[in-house]
């Protein structure tokens, strides 16, 4: 799609830099440089070229749901670049400790590892149709292309997204063989208020997902989370409210004060609503939209 820059009131197309980032290595560093990685992802930067036992991880992190993140990039199209990080993937999964020694050392002792979504981050300015084909095989790894051109400007575009429509959590039951399984998805977080919260959460819905840029992610037995680059809300359901989740203690739009400050959580979402059926929609939607407009 092409970029144009407006200048006096007339477009001019700005033209792809060819030589992008000039090589992988500044590509990389680029990424990982003071909290380009945050902006440009959501992601919490732990290190770059990350040695392990026959190789080396171009970066690790850990997103704002506390999911470890590898991310490896590729300066062109590169056919070995989704087995080397399947290859990195699986020696995380193998070696917990380490990585949680990582972000204990990094962040302290209050950030969680929550190691049941792994994700595997691929940049590069284009994927092969063997890579696009195998991925959506594969739950834990997406693709980005990036794009430079004239007067520095960087486009990134998520090629896929592997975010299933449900996610089963199966748990033995105790003193027994059997095993029960829950799905999360969008009925089963519904299903948990009333009617009434149902309707007013369908019409907020409806606005979040006419946004720009907005990901839905109902997968999930915490709720449902909304995000560009970064979760910017998620609504937690109850039977007789929906606690929704912002990533501010306060708003100035907000003059009745109805976001409370949880900033104890440190991490992520440092403001809260209470959502009854007595509230108005309109009001709450522009505290969500300040959210996600933070995120941009």
């Amino acid at each position: 799609m092409p970029i144009y820059k407006i200048n006096n009131n007339k477009a001019h197309q700005l033209n792809l830099k060819q030589n992008g980032f000039g090589n992988e290595f500044a590509l990389r560093d680029f990424f990982a440089e003071n909290d380009n990685l945050y902006d440009l992802l959501g992601i919490k930067f732990l290190a770059k070229e990350y040695q392990i036992p026959n190789g080396r991880m171009d970066t690790i992190g850990i997103d704002e749901n506390g999911s470890p993140v590898i991310i490896e990039y590729k300066w062109k199209e590169n056919d070995d670049v989704l087995s080397q990080g399947l290859f990195y993937l699986d020696w995380l999964k193998n070696n917990k400790p380490h990585f949680e020694l990582l972000v204990k050392n990094k962040l302290g002792n209050d950030m969680e590892v929550i190691w049941n979504k792994p994700r595997v981050i691929l940049i590069a300015q284009g994927f092969n149709r063997y890579i696009k084909s195998a991925v959506r095989t594969i739950q834990n790894v997406e693709l980005k292309t990036y794009n430079v051109y004239e007067d520095d400007i960087l486009q990134i575009e998520n090629e896929y997204s592997p975010y299933p429509e449900v996610v089963k959590s199966i748990k033995q039951v105790v003193g027994g063989n059997e095993e029960e399984e829950q799905i999360y998805n969008l009925e089963y977080h519904l299903n948990l208020t009333s009617d009434k919260l149902k309707e007013k959460f369908d019409e907020m819905r409806e606005m979040l997902l006419q946004l720009p840029n907005v990901e839905e992610f109902a997968e999930q037995k915490s709720g449902i989370t909304y995000r560009t680059t970064k979760s910017f809300t998620r609504f937690e359901f109850r039977v007789n409210s929906i606690q929704i989740l912002v990533r501010e203690p306060k708003y100035d739009i907000d003059t009745n004060n109805l976001v409370k400050d949880v900033t104890n959580n440190k991490w992520g979402y440092l403001g809260a609503i209470k959502f009854t059926e007595d509230m108005d929609i309109a009001l709450i939607f522009e505290i969500i939209k300040a959210s996600y407009n933070s995120t941009l």
